[in-house]
């Protein structure tokens, strides 16, 4: 196991190679990829989301294939379709791009919810239906998708459905003045070396999610993640009063399930084999800003997921 513990520090390194900073967002690349999550990142352009998912597949040598999300796309586009072969008049399976290891979904609100619902299937279920035949896909399979949040002419919303598919949502910042004046360095040299090493194979990865699986969360600690999540839907059962005024729905069961296995991971990453109080909190936001629909009135006041998130774990107590 302490193999595995250099081997995810090194995943780190290799990375750094070539992306600066945003260190924060490969941490949660990597709980999505062991714990078979798919992340849906969401900042503005130039932060290095693609390039950093790019990376990433390298550094495990997974295969990869980036899906630029236009209104044009058609699910056809994603998954595949039937082609008629002229030299044996029969129908051939001609697969989509959503067959491989890593799957960036670049910019997914740009594309209507027809074809943003085409992923669907393979998030939930690792296939994929072409005709009347479902097809697995490999394992690791990982949906990593982003979207602008300041251009909103000609995008598409995602729907609370899909939305719900992704482990977590991260939102990507800006870099440090310190880590900005670095980018500008390493980019504007055009000698700069790109090259990076392979550090796990898929069988490491499959032997990483075994270990996190293995991961001993208590009673106590199980118990807290429902009360989070529950409250998400009634605050007022923990005294907001104020806060269930701006909520419309709270998190699905999904939100429990995932801050159960991320805080797992967490725990993982430290080098623990059991959850602390701190690995749920440190991921709660992530797993539940995206799942929590406020209304108007909280749009009005400037209320954000984040700042109920933040009162929820404030007001509620771990029992032993």
């Amino acid at each position: 196991m302490k193999t595995d513990f250099k081997k995810i520090d090194k995943i780190f390194s290799e990375i750094r190679k070539i992306v600066v900073g945003q260190d924060y967002m490969i941490d949660r690349l990597l709980i999505g990829l062991f714990t078979q999550g798919h992340i849906l990142l969401e900042g503005v352009p130039g932060l290095a989301k693609t390039l950093t998912v790019k990376t990433l597949s390298k550094v495990l040598k997974l295969d990869f294939n980036r899906i630029q999300f236009t209104p044009d796309l058609l699910p056809s586009d994603l998954i595949g379709t039937m082609i008629f072969n002229q030299k044996n008049s029969k129908f051939e399976v001609k697969k989509g791009p959503v067959f491989s290891n890593i799957i960036l979904a670049d910019e997914i609100n740009r594309s209507p919810a027809k074809v943003q619902s085409a992923l669907l299937e393979s998030m939930q279920e690792n296939q994929v239906t072409i005709g009347d035949t479902s097809y697995n896909l490999d394992n690791p399979f990982l949906v990593l998708a982003t979207q602008n949040p300041i251009d909103q002419e000609g995008t598409y919303p995602l729907p609370e459905a899909q939305r719900d598919r992704f482990m977590m949502k991260i939102n990507v910042n800006y870099p440090t003045k310190e880590e900005e004046l670095e980018i500008m360095k390493r980019m504007s040299n055009l000698n700069f070396n790109d090259k990076i090493n392979r550090v796990l194979t898929k069988k490491d990865i499959l032997k990483i999610r075994d270990h996190i699986n293995k991961v001993s969360i208590s009673d106590s600690l199980e118990k807290y993640i429902i009360s989070i999540v529950s409250a998400t839907r009634n605050p007022e059962i923990i005294g907001l009063e104020n806060e269930s005024d701006y909520i419309n729905y709270g998190a699905s069961p999904r939100a429990s399930i995932n801050m159960n296995l991320a805080s797992k991971a967490i725990a993982f990453f430290n080098e623990r084999d059991y959850v602390l109080p701190d690995d749920i909190k440190n991921v709660a936001v992530d797993v539940l800003n995206h799942r929590i629909i406020l209304n108007y009135e909280a749009e009005a006041d400037g209320i954000t997921t984040t700042q109920i998130i933040n009162s929820i774990l404030e007001k509620i107590e771990i029992n032993s």
